[in-house]
């Protein structure tokens, strides 16, 4: 797996151009997240892709044909933070609520709706601990879930805030491809 943190154009139609260069190359798309940045008018995605080095380096160096990116970065050999959202609804009823509710305890995740039929649990985490949770409350009977896709950081201060001229992006990502931009 490849995570890639994608800067863009904030502008109708990029997700679908960006979504579409993977289809054309044959790569599924495993994550996908996209929000605002601390920059006006640029959005930030983050791309979880299943492929080896060399298809790494193709994906990036195609990203940055298109016109509404500025910026690629390969997070996946960088020391990083990961994350993924899950909320997850519970039927739960009489003392099922009590074991539902210890179960968010232990995995440190939040109820934040209750109902006479239901709870919702909200957990934040690794995609293994939130696999772990959704396992554990199986029994209890999961009415239903939504899950957000990763959100990745880079640690320390290894990233600039800036995001690079897409001509000075561009060529960094030509010559770290290995590969000539005509041929992919």
């Amino acid at each position: 797996m490849h995570t890639f943190a994608v800067y863009v154009d904030n502008k109708p139609g990029v997700l679908n151009r960006v979504s579409s260069l993977f289809r054309r190359r044959g790569f599924n798309i495993e994550s996908l997240t996209v929000g605002h940045t601390e920059t006006p008018g640029i959005s930030r995605m983050t791309i979880v892709v299943d492929t080896d080095e060399r298809g790494a380096r193709l994906v990036e160096a195609n990203l940055y044909k298109l016109i509404p990116c500025r910026r690629v970065d390969n997070l996946t050999e960088r020391p990083h933070i990961a994350r993924d959202l899950a909320m997850i609804k519970v039927a739960a009823v009489a003392d099922g609520r009590t074991q539902v509710m210890q179960l968010a305890d232990v995995y440190r995740a939040r109820i934040v709706d209750v109902s006479a039929e239901a709870l919702v649990v909200e957990a934040t985490g690794t995609e293994e601990k939130i696999d772990s949770l959704i396992e554990m409350l199986r029994p209890y009977r999961i009415v239903e879930m939504v899950r957000t896709g990763r959100a990745v950081m880079a640690r320390g201060s290894a990233m600039s805030a800036q995001v690079e001229t897409r001509k000075g992006a561009a060529a960094r990502a030509a010559s770290d491809a290995d590969v000539s931009l005509g041929s992919v």
